[in-house]
């Protein structure tokens, strides 16, 4: 049983690292990750935190449903809010639960 069970620790860990790549561990000693989200410019970069504000904003003030008129450009541009939360979506670590749940399975039906 024990050769069964290292050979699965040895899979999990063959399989994590080539799936786990959403979050990076940083570089100090505590326990935290970073998530990378990609922009061209700075520009871009201002626009999907200002388009943020303005949807926490409109979140926070359901009464109101329009941006203060002090905004430069009160227009909230979701397409782009949408696109950084895709971005972030963890589409590798579900392809290792996927692989996860057929190691489980087949262990299953071996014993």
């Amino acid at each position: 049983m024990k050769i069964n069970e290292t050979k699965n620790l040895d899979n999990l860990k063959r399989l994590a690292d080539g799936y786990l790549n959403t979050l990076k561990p940083t570089n100090d000693k505590r326990e935290f990750y970073t998530a990378e989200i990609k922009v061209m410019n700075y520009s871009e970069l201002g626009c999907i935190i200002t388009n943020m504000l303005k949807l926490c904003i409109l979140a926070l003030n359901q009464d109101e449903y329009e941006i203060s008129e002090t905004v430069k450009q009160p227009a909230i541009d979701v397409g782009l809010v949408l696109e950084v939360a895709l971005q972030l979506f963890p589409n590798d670590e579900f392809d290792l639960l996927s692989e996860i749940n057929q190691v489980l399975a087949s262990s299953d039906v071996e014993s």
